[in-house]
């Protein structure tokens, strides 16, 4: 059974812009198309409606930075071709537009260790190796050492492409990547009670 983007949004209880963002970004399988409307399987829908809350209780912080992010669009600078996320995009492509520049507390985006990438709601990519920050004049940081450690490509299984070099990293972008994590802010960048926090 294939459901519209506007009764597949009404399922989840969430916007149609907002789960169109996951259309956009390559996320999700088995997409067909009747006429202008795109189409998506129902099971792919009841998949998203069940994931679990992201495990934050299990990371040994108070809070971590959750970086909210749209579809790639792309980006007229010098160091990055895109800003945002989108399955297609290379590992290299995804790094360098998920790694700033952001309006945030970057010693508190440090401070956490990690910082899950949301799109819609949902963990895409997880970013580490964030002890390094930089400013530039427009008051945006930027965490040039970053890693990353792992992104989805299939929200609905998901398929987690595990990329950092440590196993800790890694580890962490598999207890993360895929889950669901609401998070409240006006800018890019929230944050949210995390393990130590919460006990």
């Amino acid at each position: 059974m294939l459901l519209t983007t506007g009764q597949a949004a009404e399922e989840l209880g969430c916007a149609v812009t907002t789960f169109r963002r996951l259309v956009h970004a390559g996320l999700l399988p088995g997409l067909a198309r009747r006429g202008v409307r795109v189409m998506v399987p129902l099971e792919v829908v009841q998949a998203l409606r069940t994931r679990q809350p992201a495990p934050l209780g299990k990371l040994d912080v108070d809070e971590v930075a959750v970086l909210r992010v749209d579809t790639a669009q792309p980006a007229n600078e010098p160091d990055r071709s895109w800003i945002g996320f989108a399955a297609t995009l290379t590992p290299d492509d995804l790094l360098k537009a998920l790694r700033g520049w952001w309006r945030c507390d970057a010693a508190s985006v440090a401070a956490g260790g990690v910082l899950p990438v949301t799109l819609s709601g949902y963990v895409v990519a997880v970013l580490t190796g964030l002890a390094r920050w930089e400013k530039n004049t427009k008051g945006r940081h930027a965490f040039p050492e970053a890693v990353l450690a792992g992104y989805v490509t299939d929200l609905g299984q998901p398929t987690k492409h595990l990329t950092a070099p440590a196993a800790q990293d890694r580890a962490v972008a598999n207890l993360l990547l895929g889950t669901r994590l609401t998070s409240h802010s006006g800018g890019a960048i929230a944050y949210v009670a995390a393990g130590n926090a919460l006990n």
